[in-house]
């Protein structure tokens, strides 16, 4: 008996929170003073190369309260939303997003070089909910990643910022035609 084994591309990014987008936006639906079930927070942050030296485009989406957590001061969402890479394409992720420790969401899908994606994604939260490090493990995809997104990461820490350039959108510090 034969298995296939599908190849993995690893591709990791930072999503930051540079508190310039009105995100996060805390819609308190369960209508109590604390954290509950049924809150939403719809989100957009800003992605970077992993090296910190490229602006590739922002994430969008939304994370529902399930459950606060106080003993542990934090909660765990579930989270749908999508990686917006510009001329690269998207990658769509879902799945359970715990505050206070590493997590691990299913990769639903993808556009453009990420399409037929497929497999999962390590949320490593650095500083909640400003800074975050991605290390994708895509499945499913045509080709491999185009050498400009395999960059060797900064290691993840709660100091990391983007480079200068990259912070302020500027040509060479900028993915081809980037999602803002």
């Amino acid at each position: 008996m034969s298995y296939f084994v599908a190849k993995v591309h690893q591709l990791c990014v930072y999503e930051i929170n540079e508190r310039d987008r009105g995100s996060p936006a805390y819609l308190r639906l369960g209508q109590k003073p604390v954290n509950s079930l049924g809150d939403l927070v719809p989100f957009t942050n800003k992605v970077y190369s992993a090296d910190l030296q490229t602006r590739l485009g922002i994430t969008a989406g939304i994370c529902i309260l399930i459950e606060n957590m106080p003993e542990m001061k934090g909660d765990r969402y579930e989270a749908i939303y999508s990686f917006h890479l510009g001329d690269y394409g998207q990658i769509s992720v879902q799945g359970a997003y715990v505050t206070t420790d590493d997590t691990y969401l299913s990769v639903t899908g993808g556009t453009g070089v990420f399409a037929g994606a497929y497999g999962q994604v390590k949320l490593q939260q650095l500083v909640f909910p400003f800074k975050l490090f991605y290390t994708f493990y895509l499945q499913g995809l045509s080709a491999d990643l185009p050498s400009e997104l395999l960059v060797t990461p900064v290691p993840p820490s709660p100091a990391v910022e983007p480079s200068p350039a990259a912070k302020a959108a500027q040509p060479r510090a900028t993915s081809p035609n980037y999602t803002d």
